[in-house]
Formats: structure tokens, sequence, C-alpha cells
């Protein structure tokens, strides 16, 4: 027994988890006495209401634990996100987004590549651009017409891997250009606050 406890191989004993046991029994009994108490004062609604409360709660627990549920409320691991083609990505961002209370559209007209742009309550603007190098290229679309008084959106440029120097150069370049590479974007899908994870003010 020694050998084992001193191998880190032997389980807690008794007085570990006694107290554990004790609060379980405790409100288990407190359960039962209570829809004992509740059917002899209401009768078989009692029992049978509580019931079907616990079967609702663990039916809605097995919901949302599930992968798909879960990528629908904006949440991924790195291996979904690292198995992702381009339009799939870009639907893990609008749905991260979404998550984080922006309100998301695709652009007007077509696009080489996916695009995305955002509001949020507070009026601050996103463009979202994805591709494996932050360069942009001779087809892609220029930026949207923006109304005037229009405060700039921010854009980002969303890649998986890492950015090379040229990229961040490229981006200090631009005002309000953000970079969230393949780091950055995992912090993002397991669910920290896009705020957290980069600046989001304009300049």
């Amino acid at each position: 027994m020694r050998r084992l406890r001193a191998q880190g191989r032997h389980g807690p004993e008794l007085r570990e988890v006694l107290p554990a046991l004790t609060g379980l029994v405790l409100v288990v009994c407190a359960a039962v006495a209570g829809l004992a108490a509740g059917y002899r004062v209401l009768g078989a609604g009692v029992p049978s209401a509580a019931l079907a409360v616990v079967a609702g709660a663990v039916a809605v627990g097995v919901r949302q634990g599930r992968p798909g549920a879960r990528r629908r409320r904006g949440r991924y691991t790195a291996e979904e996100i690292a198995g992702l083609d381009a339009e799939g990505l870009a639907l893990a961002v609008a749905r991260m987004l979404r998550r984080d209370g922006w309100s998301v559209r695709p652009p007007s007209g077509g696009r080489v590549r996916p695009h995305l742009r955002a509001r949020d309550g507070r009026g601050r603007s996103l463009e979202v651009a994805f591709r494996p190098v932050a360069e942009p290229l001779p087809d892609e679309d220029p930026p949207p017409a923006r109304r005037p008084g229009d405060e700039p959106p921010v854009r980002l440029v969303v890649h998986r891997g890492t950015f090379g120097g040229r990229d961040v150069r490229w981006a200090r370049t631009r005002s309000g250009t953000r970079l969230i590479d393949g780091v950055l974007l995992r912090r993002w899908a397991e669910g920290e606050p896009l705020e957290r994870v980069i600046d989001l003010r304009c300049g």
C-alpha cells in the first residue's frame, strides 16, 4: 500500500473523500424529502414535474455539449480550425463575430476570396479578409466606399499559419489593418473575445 501511494497509483483515502460523500448524501436526502413532502401536499404532480425538469436539463446539456452545437455558438477547437477550408474558415469567423456581439453580413457583389463585414453595437465596423499572405493581389476588390462622417473600419486579415516579416511590414503601412495569425485565431476560436485578442482601435 505504501509503495502504491509513493508511486501515485493509490486512490484517495476515505477521510479525503468523506466530506464530499457526506455533502452528496445530504443533497440526495434533501431532494427526496422535498419530493415526498410535495407528493403529500400536492399529489403525484410534484415528482413528475421534478423528473421532467431534470430530464429537460439533461437533454439541453447533451445538446449544448455536441460539437455541432458548440460550433454554431462560435466555439472551435484548434483541430477543427486546422481542418477548415477557406469557405469553412469564413463561416467559423462569422460565427465567432456573432458570438462576440457583432452583426455580420457578406459584402455586396462577388469577390474572389471570402470576405466579411461586421458592425457592433458601439458603431465600430470591421472588414475581414482571408488569404495565405497579407499582400493584396491584383484581382482583389477595392475597399468599399464610406459615407461621409463614417469612421474607417478596422481591417482584419485572418491566416491559420504564421505571417512573415513582409506581411507584418505591409500591415504597418496601412492604418487600421490587423493580422490574426494561427495563435491569435486559436485563442479567439476557443472563446476569448476578439477585443482581447487584438487592438480594435482604428489607427
